[in-house]
């Protein structure tokens, strides 16, 4: 699959009626999930024993610097009031899944002849919600 397929949307619109935008000019987009894992093991055996613990899931986007793009406003704005924002996973044209995140940082780069950029890092707050379409 082509990496461009992949976008991040954000809600730009309210909870009760949510209207989602992707964030403009993304040049890269990275999901991450994670289990914790439990140590079970005891002084009765060698063997290391392991449960799965806590699950985390975690997104970091770079885009091309557009001050006038409405979705990293939206980003933006969440972080700053300290509120979550929901935002959509899409891939080629079709909505997967959604959560509510924590907008964690948001980092912009205006190097000496190249574009500007901006970083933003996002924790998902509980599970992903898978869409049916």
């Amino acid at each position: 699959m082509n990496g461009a397929d992949v976008l991040l949307l954000a809600n730009t619109g309210t909870e009760a009626v949510p209207s989602y935008e992707v964030v403009g000019s993304q040049r890269n987009v990275s999901f991450s999930e994670t289990t914790a894992n439990i140590d079970s093991s005891s002084k009765d055996s060698r063997a290391a024993g392991n449960e799965p613990g806590r699950y985390a899931s975690s997104l970091s986007l770079e885009h091309l610097y557009v001050p006038t793009d409405e979705a990293y406003q939206a980003l933006k704005d969440a972080m700053r009031d300290g509120e979550k924002i929901l935002i959509r996973r899409q891939e080629e044209d079709s909505a997967l899944e959604e959560a509510n995140c924590v907008v964690n940082s948001i980092s912009e780069a205006a190097p000496d002849q190249d574009v500007a950029t901006v970083a933003i890092e996002l924790t998902v707050d509980g599970v992903w919600t898978e869409l049916t379409s």
